[in-house]
Parts: structure tokens; C-alpha cells; sequence
């Protein structure tokens, strides 16, 4: 429990300085989607609406340009990519996140 209490700690940190360089409303992303971007890889869960209306406003690629290792340990970039195309902002395929590349669809 301490264990993931730390790096969500690691996660909160690093996604305060992406708010700051980043349109994201780091409290509404955080509450409404962690449950369907955290690991384990499987099963892919469909978002919320409530998730979705957050994921929409976010700029991924700025956001993309902030994500660590650390936050690739504990989000799972599948995920990331699913909800985003889920909710009508889909990452590029062949564009980066972090060190995460992400797949062409199709």
C-alpha cells in the first residue's frame, strides 16, 4: 500500500508540472480516468462519460512530452491510448509518449 501510495505521489508530482505547461484539469483527470489507464494491461475498460469530457480538453501531445518512466510504471500507455481514442482525442499513431510509440490503427 506504501508502495503505490509513492508513486502515485511521484505521479501527482510530475502531472502538477505538466498543469503548468499543459491545458489539463490535473484534478478532473486524475479523479475521473486513473481507474481506466492503471495497470494491469488487461482488461481494457470502457471510460466514463465523466472521463471522456476531461480526456477531450486534454493537448496530448504536450502531455505526452511530460510522461517519465516513473508514470510509465504504473500507467499503462495501452490504455492511455485507448481512452484517448475512445473519447474522440486520439493520440497520432507514430507520435511518442514518454518513451511509449504510439501504434497505427488499423
Amino acid at each position: 500500500m506504501a508502495k503505490l501510495l509513492g508513486l502515485l505521489l511521484i505521479i501527482a508530482s510530475v502531472l502538477v508540472v505538466t498543469a503548468q505547461d499543459c491545458t489539463v484539469d490535473l484534478q478532473g483527470l486524475i479523479r475521473e480516468c486513473k481507474q481506466y489507464v492503471m495497470f494491469p494491461a488487461n482488461p481494457k475498460i470502457t471510460p466514463s462519460d465523466a472521463c471522456c469530457s476531461v480526456v477531450h480538453k486534454v493537448d496530448g501531445p504536450c502531455i505526452c512530452s511530460k510522461v517519465t518512466k516513473e508514470i510509465e510504471k504504473v500507467v499503462c500507455m495501452d490504455k492511455v491510448v485507448y481512452v484517448a481514442d475512445y473519447c474522440k482525442n486520439p493520440l497520432k499513431p507514430g507520435s511518442v509518449c514518454g518513451s511509449y510509440h504510439v501504434p497505427s490503427l488499423g
